[in-house]
């Protein structure tokens, strides 16, 4: 564990970092003491900092879900932050683009959204977590790093946004039982230009579903952690690989299986 003055110093240079394209040295590397439980701690207060400068909480993101790429990053354990009304976007309301702009090496995530129509409690099963659930929704989430190459620990990742950028959030659809058996075994294609990624419903911890229960767990086994209530977005994790974009791209998520419509980004 960091002291508090290491910890506020964190703070600050987050909340100094947002919206620049400045990239800093991982704190596991500033800070040898520096672990999980001092990451969420972070990320709560750069939430409440957040909202005195106008940005909210709507909801949380979970990152890493995907183990097919824990190894590239030396990851071993899924992660959790916030995304706010001024992160999260209606997709069609964004005019299907994206100015990249203070985000560095950004990635774009094929993603499954969850809206929170009741609280979910740790221990629910699969079909009573979905009765919490009223909406889902594909999406992208933008991600983007401000430690230099990707290299971080799981605890640098949750203090640093979750690694979160943007989300679009593409057509709702209400959560009935059809689609919430869907929602574990549907498949999508991430496509821009030539190149190709796949990716399987499994893929986040065997299905959204499944990665929200992680979630709930993992709010209740860590300290001080506030639970999921009614009203937030859940974005559950990439279905592929997540790929860095450019200005001057298109990319493409296609959901089969599932009875959701495409999505088409152009990136600028």
């Amino acid at each position: 564990m960091i002291s508090p003055s290491e910890s506020e110093a964190i703070v600050q240079e987050l909340m100094i970092l947002l919206g620049t394209d400045r990239q800093i040295a991982p704190y596991s590397k500033r800070f040898p003491n520096f672990d999980l439980l001092d990451a969420y701690r972070i990320a709560a207060r750069v939430r409440d900092r957040r909202a005195a400068a106008g940005a909210n909480s709507v909801g949380r993101k979970i990152g890493f879900t995907n183990k097919s790429i824990w190894g590239d990053f030396g990851i071993s354990a899924p992660i959790w932050n916030y995304v706010y009304d001024q992160t999260v976007e209606d997709f069609l309301a964004s005019g299907n683009s994206l100015v990249l702009r203070g985000m560095p090496e950004a990635r774009i995530e094929p993603e499954i959204v969850l809206h929170l129509a009741s609280a979910p409690d740790p221990g629910m099963t699969s079909a009573e977590l979905a009765e919490c659930v009223d909406w889902a929704a594909p999406g992208f989430e933008i991600v983007y790093s401000v430690f230099p190459n990707w290299r971080f620990t799981a605890a640098d990742a949750a203090a640093a946004y979750g690694v979160h950028g943007r989300l679009f959030v593409g057509e709702r659809r209400q959560l009935t039982f059809d689609r919430a058996m869907q929602l574990s075994s549907f498949s999508v294609v991430l496509e821009s230009a030539d190149i190709r990624r796949e990716g399987q419903s499994k893929n986040v911890l065997g299905g959204p579903l499944e990665a929200l229960r992680f979630l709930v767990q993992e709010l209740a086994r860590l300290p001080g952690c506030e639970p999921l209530g009614p009203g937030e977005i859940i974005t559950t994790g990439t279905l592929t690989e997540a790929m860095p974009i450019r200005p001057a791209e298109t990319w493409t998520a296609s959901f089969q299986g599932v009875g959701f419509s495409s999505l088409r980004l152009s990136i600028d």
